[in-house]
């Protein structure tokens, strides 16, 4: 490593760390906020800092005194990360992760017995999220109230207008614009009295038989090398240690199979291969290792979220799952949560005593002042334990809007078809995220646990699994009958069957982006989220780094000026290819896919856009049609005359403002033009569109040439430039 670039992850380290500052109380003074967020978890978080880096102010109001939720605050710090794909907030929060390992010479790739997987010590993943906070303040306002709920939504007819916040010393209204449910359990969707969906049946009149996912109470442990310290060496197992042990003995032994690069895997496992599932780096640990078969047995840190499910195998009356009304009744949620603990109480006590490994849980990660109320009654010596352990569980299913549109696994399949084995685009025109895992339900997946109504079956685990990356349309995250609601993290309109791939971490974090984005938009244009065009979104998210499009060009890379525009225009069909990508499908759950590798290897990953190619006005007629009827523009026909001739810049801006009239009406008085505008017959549309930025494609121009051809990349960005305009007016 050269010196320059030691210097920088040390300094990204340095920034980490200090930048990691308490979060910033709501002002005392202060009960108006553009948007309203609850819950600081993955999706919440996520949501605050976009919001507040498009200047909005933002309350977060979090139950825990963690933010983070199953990435930190839960434990799950081994990102499900199948898509081969990183972007937006979710790139930039492993990337500040990373550097801060890199500079301590740590490997990342400490889990799933691979090293190109992604896992991190949940404080650090904190730290993270605390810088990234800290930075998206100054841009706008970001307040948070730790340790607080929500306990009464306002709304005014349909339309939201505030909430009251209960703290640990008082009650408090606050008004906003805005609401975004990014609880672990959509507990606000019951308080603004919209439908929902709980497993397999709808609120109202639901079936309180119908079941849902299990929960895990994760624990974070470490290796003691002289030895595991008598506070964290409880004496006497708990209460239904036996049951638990026999549990135990079907997952990990002393003597248990190795990883043997097969699914489904092997058990009773050793206790190695059980350490490098779910193993993280460790701080406190001078020497480095990652997950690769012979570096296992050098791991000293890892997350207990395996054998521990809960109920698991133990059965829920003799169901796998849990009873929807643990998302319903708060009493049984507690005793739900209490069992789910002790559980997991029970591996320490196996693997110290048991298992003879001086392994406890880790005392460089959570130090919890108050405890969990599911850790009420517990004898002394394991109250030390749990306050190590994360404040959280890990909640894998919740309740779901019934939003504007329910994706299913279906529709996930197709969509990850894309551009593959010969078929051409089946994305979402209102993408707003990109994702990628497998239809992993852990419980409640048999037939009778699944929704018919949308064509699935337990069999559909399988059958529909992704083949590739996938979208995930804007309309999932807006309630039907409910405005100034948004959806995120795990309480989009979905299937169960598709909401066991949208659940994890990464995809969370992308999807409470554009929540974040979508409701910025809403407030900037004084609209309500299902008024607001998605390309408007889209644009936002674009230009924060997020990748939407499932289709690559060679000649379109990341970086090109157009790239932005491209995408939208894959998304909605406004432009043809020349050639589209035509790479094989692949096993997803595959690190290791030799035949994509081949194909990667082949360019069959990225067709050809044609980016410089120059537009006849028969194309140029199309492309414009294609973007009026993208956003519901009149239909008006443009550039007559021959087709099969070039169009000129001049004749193509006057074509765009007649074909989108409202963007005449748009004040652009306060912007400034990039380029000069000389006298001629088309000067006044060329003035129109430069003003509003659509021309800026030909802002490296020191003046606005009428004469020269429109190329295909152009128009594209023209286009899509005046399609948001015209959204927004």
């Amino acid at each position: 490593m050269n010196v320059s670039r030691t210097l920088r992850y040390i300094f990204a380290a340095a920034l980490l760390i200090f930048s990691a500052a308490p979060l910033q109380a709501a002002q005392s003074n202060r009960n108006t906020y553009d948007i309203i967020i609850a819950g600081g978890g993955t999706g919440g978080i996520s949501a605050a800092i976009q919001a507040a880096n498009m200047g909005a102010s933002v309350l977060v109001v979090e139950p825990s005194t963690w933010i983070g939720g199953q990435a930190t605050a839960a434990g799950v710090s081994t990102m499900d990360d199948m898509s081969r794909q990183k972007s937006g907030i979710y790139l930039d929060f492993i990337t500040r992760i990373k550097d801060y390992y890199d500079a301590r010479g740590k490997s990342m790739g400490t889990c799933y017995w691979g090293s190109r997987s992604i896992a991190f010590e949940p404080h650090i993943g904190q730290e993270a999220f605390v810088s990234m906070i800290n930075e998206a303040r100054r841009r706008g306002t970001l307040d948070f109230l730790m340790n607080s709920n929500i306990t009464s939504v306002k709304k005014k007819n349909s339309r939201i207008s505030g909430v009251t916040v209960k703290t640990s010393s008082n009650k408090r209204e606050y008004k906003c614009k805005i609401l975004i449910d990014a609880t672990e359990y959509g507990d606000i969707l019951p308080l603004t009295k919209t439908p929902y969906r709980l497993g397999n049946t709808t609120s109202g009149f639901f079936n309180k038989e119908a079941m849902i996912q299990d929960i895990t109470w994760v624990a974070i442990m470490r290796k003691y090398p002289g030895g595991v310290p008598e506070h964290l060496k409880p004496t006497t197992p708990l209460p239904g240690y036996e049951l638990a042990k026999r549990n135990y003995e079907s997952y990990v032994t002393s003597d248990g199979f190795n990883f043997r690069n097969t699914y489904p895997v092997a058990t009773p496992v050793n206790f190695i291969t059980h350490n490098s599932y779910r193993g993280l780096p460790d701080s406190s640990n001078p020497y480095n290792y990652d997950a690769d078969k012979d570096n296992r047995m050098h791991i000293t840190k890892t997350s207990v979220n395996w054998g521990n499910d809960y109920p698991g195998a133990y059965s829920w009356n003799g169901r796998r799952g849990l009873p929807v009304m643990y998302l319903e009744d708060k009493n049984l949620r507690r005793q739900i949560e209490h069992d789910a603990l002790i559980k997991t109480l029970h591996f320490i006590y196996y693997v110290q005593n048991e298992l003879g490994e001086d392994w406890s849980v880790a005392d460089d990660e959570y130090r919890n002042r108050i405890l969990p109320e599911a850790a009420q009654g517990l004898p002394y010596e394991w109250q030390e334990i749990v306050r190590r352990m994360p404040v959280i569980p890990y909640v894998r299913e919740s309740r779901r809007i019934i939003g504007e549109h329910t994706l299913t696994s279906h529709e996930i399949l197709r969509n990850s078809l894309s551009y593959r084995d010969g078929q051409t685009s089946h994305e979402f025109s209102d993408a707003i995220a990109i994702g990628g895992y497998i239809l992993d339900l852990h419980g409640a997946a048999a037939d009778g646990d699944i929704e018919w109504e949308f064509d699935e079956r337990a069999s559909s685990i399988i059958t529909n699994r992704p083949r590739g990356p996938f979208q995930v349309p804007m309309n999932i995250l807006i309630p039907q009958e409910t405005d100034g609601l948004i959806a995120a993290e795990k309480n989009l309109s979905m299937s169960r069957l598709a909401a066991g791939a949208l659940r994890l971490q990464p995809i969370t974090m992308m999807t409470g982006q554009a929540a974040g984005a979508l409701a910025a938009v809403s407030v900037r244009d004084g609209r309500m989220p299902r008024e607001v065009h998605a390309m408007r979104v889209q644009w936002e998210l674009l230009s924060s780094g997020v990748n939407l499009s499932l289709c690559n060009y060679s000649d379109v890379p990341p970086e090109h000026p157009v790239n932005k525009s491209v995408q939208i225009a894959n998304m909605y069909g406004l432009v043809d290819a020349n050639e589209y990508p035509h790479a094989p499908s692949y096993n997803i759950r595959e690190f290791e896919d030799p035949v994509l590798a081949m194909a990667i290897i082949r360019g069959q990953d990225k067709g050809v856009f044609g980016v410089g190619d120059i537009i006849t006005r028969g194309t140029a007629a199309e492309i414009i049609a294609r973007g009026q009827k993208a956003v519901g523009a009149a239909a008006v026909k443009v550039l007559a005359g021959k087709s099969g001739d070039f169009v000129s810049r001049g004749d193509f801006v006057k074509a765009v403002c007649d074909a989108f009239p409202k963007l005449k009406d748009i004040d652009s008085t306060q912007s400034r033009l990039t380029f000069r505008i000389r006298e001629h017959r088309n000067s006044e549309y060329a003035e129109i569109l430069g003003r509003l930025g659509i021309l800026d494609v030909y802002a490296r121009d020191s003046e606005f040439y009428y004469g020269r051809p429109v190329t295909k990349g152009e128009a594209a960005d023209v286009i899509v430039r005046a399609c948001i305009a015209s959204a927004g007016a």
